[in-house]
């Protein structure tokens, strides 16, 4: 889902480019928005800083901490998958517009390049908050096939997340752990108020609390998923490396880090043995991929089916109104397939 192929190329054509940069051109001659400037314009009319937002995990932190001095935008509509959205180029002409923009690289291509171009000054990435891990590389994985896999199931399954699937080695799913997630927040508020100092105060009492919600959710997951029958679960795709790494859990993703990628027959035999040798109950799906194979899956293994919603976007599917309720309802759903006491 996020990291994508060293091979696969972001989805701007050089066309659409220079169309795109035209049009930026234009956009800044008539609007004079200011981004050479290190602090943010005046915003939009009513005063209010004019954030734009790459997909909903960055669009839920613009809000929350910027509160009532901030409009926020998103990039991602809901219902769209976001790691290979493409972006028309009055979209990446309208990037210029924006006093700030907040986003989380590596996960989107074509949104990467489109924020390089856009001149904006005021422009907050996410990963530059945390450290960033790796869940499986492909190199890794080379490795284990030239001296052969351990035999024994030790639940060492670092490398079992992308078996025949290329993506770089840095999974950007930071946002599905509480903690990190809280690591950014803390980042976007700094930003924030750097971007806007006349509202200081409001960005920083904003932000403690939002981490102050953030540090009681990781006391649930911790205290909910502490005493389980199984620690495996597996997944549409490996989105959840660091939540499991977080609680002690291993993810098993029937596809790599991009859901579009389509598993082997091989790593599909070794599902069937992961799930018969670590008692999985539950074969998980997400809203905004394929649950095909998923439901496949576990109908060959006579496994139940469940959502764990990688939170990439919220809709009237989604299990909650934003990140916190839905977040809360995955907790739910995996405390029910590992069987917690």
């Amino acid at each position: 889902m996020a990291v994508m192929s060293r091979r696969r190329r972001p989805r701007i054509s050089p066309a659409r480019t220079l169309a795109a940069g035209a049009a930026a051109l234009g956009v800044l001659t008539l609007t004079a928005c200011g981004s050479d400037s290190g602090t943010a314009g005046d915003g939009g009319g009513d005063g209010t800083l004019e954030v734009t937002a790459s997909f909903y995990p960055m669009e839920f932190l613009a809000e929350r901490i910027g509160g009532e001095h901030v409009s926020v935008t998103t990039l991602t509509k809901p219902g769209v998958e976001p790691h290979d959205l493409d972006l028309s180029p009055k979209e990446i002409a309208r990037l210029t517009e924006a006093d700030v923009i907040v986003y989380l690289k590596g996960l989107q291509p074509a949104v990467d390049e489109a924020i390089a171009q856009s001149g904006v000054g005021n422009i907050i990435e996410a990963t530059s908050f945390t450290s960033l891990e790796s869940h499986g590389t492909d190199e890794d994985h080379a490795h284990d096939d030239e001296h052969g896999d351990d035999d024994d199931h030790d639940h060492d399954h670092g490398h079992d997340h992308d078996h025949g699937h290329d993506h770089g080695a840095e999974d950007p799913h930071i946002w599905l752990d509480p903690v990190k997630y809280a690591e950014v927040a803390q980042g976007v508020g700094t930003a924030l108020a750097e971007a806007d100092p006349d509202n200081a105060a409001d960005y920083e009492a904003n932000t403690e609390a939002l981490i102050a919600e953030l540090t009681t959710l990781d006391e649930e997951f911790t205290a909910g998923l502490t005493d389980t029958e199984t620690k495996t679960f597996i997944t549409t795709h490996a989105a959840f490396g660091y939540l499991a790494e977080r609680y002690g859990l291993h993810e098993e993703a029937i596809a790599g880090i991009d859901p579009e990628s389509e598993p082997s027959a091989a790593r599909l035999r070794e599902l069937h043995e992961v799930a018969e040798q670590d008692n999985v109950s539950t074969v998980f799906f997400e809203t905004l991929a394929s649950d095909a194979t998923a439901r496949t899956l576990a109908d060959d293994l006579g496994l139940k089916t469940g959502v764990l919603d990688p939170l990439e976007g919220i809709t009237d599917q989604s299990a909650g109104a934003d990140y916190l309720e839905v977040m809360r309802a995955n907790l739910a759903a995996l405390r029910d397939a590992l069987g917690a006491s």
